[in-house]
């Protein structure tokens, strides 16, 4: 039996949402409801270099040893060439070969192109589209910034179901309002209404779980609309050649991978909402244990934070980290190789309280280096 031949029809779901939205919790409410035995695999993009939504997923599911993931981190994989996600997908199913296939991009995809790639002939046989599902925040869609924006909107024109998060702390105007938004965006997209995650109210959690578990056998309406104006040929998906070789232990395209630690990286590039944007993370050796409280006290005096997530040694056992503006996060979960931080930070172009200054274009490069130095030292201070 080829490769090819074993590579066919796998049901493939789409996780989409704006930075911060919710996307990981959703996922792993999605994987609950996996059974046991039962082969997935995770496709996640990350916008910054080092990986850790990976290690975010799965800490609840006892059966991880039949969920493969793959992480390509380092920009969009929607973006700019189709390779990392070629590659990608071809090393998961040919690897693994899942039963069932969740891709979750970055936040700051653009999920219409990423359609388009899933939606392109070799692609038909060896993936059977289900559902698209988008994850929207009520919190941000309050914030004009947010709802007024394109690549806001995109998520909600681009789903097939739209879970609406974080709602409880709208008024019922304000529920109504956001309903009208969205059926005017996309009249056709079926609403889910899911305080994520919702463990206290055990029966609601069930009727929110049983309506994604349908997504996941339903097949999409918007990639059906997209595809129907191309051709009806179809070809079965052939990997690289250079991915027929054994399997290795390590299936992730995590482009930090190999660095030596400690590891620091930090981009400088313009964001959305015409602002500037610092990108920036750490990969730690395990054995460095950070005081707990300052540690979450410092990430979260960095001015113009977006989103901040890690997995860290600390002296209250080893946390996860998933802070947005309107939602901060912390959980325990298992020992892991190494620490990882990264944050996003946005700052208006001019503005003084800006972390990559933009007043004095000359002074920039050293403005922002003097920034990075001050945050290692920082960091490095918080260590036990």
């Amino acid at each position: 039996m080829t490769i090819s031949s074993m590579i066919q029809n796998v049901p493939c779901t789409l996780v989409t949402g704006f930075l911060g939205a919710g996307k990981t919790t959703l996922i792993n409410q999605l994987l609950s409801t996996k059974t046991i035995g039962a082969r997935w695999a995770l496709l996640i993009n990350e916008f910054g270099r080092i990986g850790i939504d990976g290690a975010l997923l799965t800490q609840d599911n006892s059966d991880q040893q039949d969920i493969a993931i793959s992480e390509v981190s380092g920009g969009c994989i929607c973006c700019t060439s189709q390779l990392p996600l070629q590659i990608a997908l071809s090393r998961l199913l040919s690897e693994h070969r899942p039963q069932r296939l969740i891709i979750e991009p970055t936040g700051l995809a653009h999920p219409r192109e990423l359609l388009r790639q899933l939606s392109e002939p070799h692609w038909q046989t060896a993936l059977n589209m289900q559902a698209v599902i988008a994850v929207l925040s009520a919190v941000q869609w309050q914030n004009p910034k947010y709802r007024d924006h394109e690549g806001f909107q995109a998520h909600i024109c681009a789903a097939d179901v739209i879970v609406i998060n974080r709602y409880k702390q709208l008024s019922a105007t304000c529920q109504q309002e956001m309903q009208a938004w969205i059926t005017e965006l996309n009249p056709q997209a079926q609403l889910i209404w899911a305080q994520l995650p919702e463990a206290s109210e055990t029966a609601l959690l069930k009727s929110i779980t049983d309506k994604l578990t349908r997504q996941l056998n339903t097949s999409s309406q918007i990639l059906s609309q997209q595809t129907g104006s191309l051709s009806h040929s179809r070809i079965r998906l052939q990997p690289p050649m250079q991915l027929l070789t054994p399997k290795t232990s390590a299936i992730s395209t995590d482009i930090v991978q190999d660095e030596t630690l400690p590891y620091r990286y930090h981009d400088s590039q313009q964001g959305i909402f015409q602002q500037n944007m610092t990108v920036g993370g750490w990969r730690l050796p395990a054995e460095w244990v950070f005081d707990a409280d300052a540690l979450q006290q410092w990430l979260l005096a960095l001015p113009e934070w977006q989103r901040i997530k890690g997995v860290v040694n600390t002296s209250d056992g080893w946390l996860q980290l998933n802070f947005t503006p309107d939602s901060l996060s912390t959980a325990t979960t298992s020992a892991q190789v190494d620490s990882r931080l990264e944050i996003i930070l946005l700052s208006k172009k001019g503005s003084d309280t800006s972390v990559e200054k933009t007043t004095n274009d000359k002074n920039q490069p050293q403005e922002s280096q003097e920034n990075r130095a001050i945050w290692d030292d920082e960091l490095m201070a918080l260590i036990l």
